[in-house]
């Protein structure tokens, strides 16, 4: 049970740093966050592979990776505009 409380709350600041980093916000709020990290930390691993740093199972350098690309093709499908 706490592991899937500790991928939800690390996937969660995965996705709100990949927000701030390409200004974006996501819908949904936490919980965009939250999906945006998790999404992105799985197709970052499958692409990028697990290397560097890793927290809850996530290789944290790929995830990231993988969240800002989410990030950036989700405000570009729904035409989401930066963050002031």
């Amino acid at each position: 049970m706490l592991g899937w409380l500790w991928s939800m709350i690390v996937g969660g600041i995965i996705g709100a740093v990949a927000g701030a980093i390409t200004s974006r916000d996501l819908p949904a709020g936490i919980f965009g966050n939250i999906i945006a990290g998790l999404v992105g930390a799985w197709i970052g691993q499958s692409l990028l592979g697990s290397w560097g740093p890793s927290l809850a199972g996530m290789a944290i350098v790929p995830s990231l990776i993988g969240a800002i690309v989410l990030v950036l093709i989700v405000s570009a499908i729904f035409g989401m505009r930066k963050t002031k």
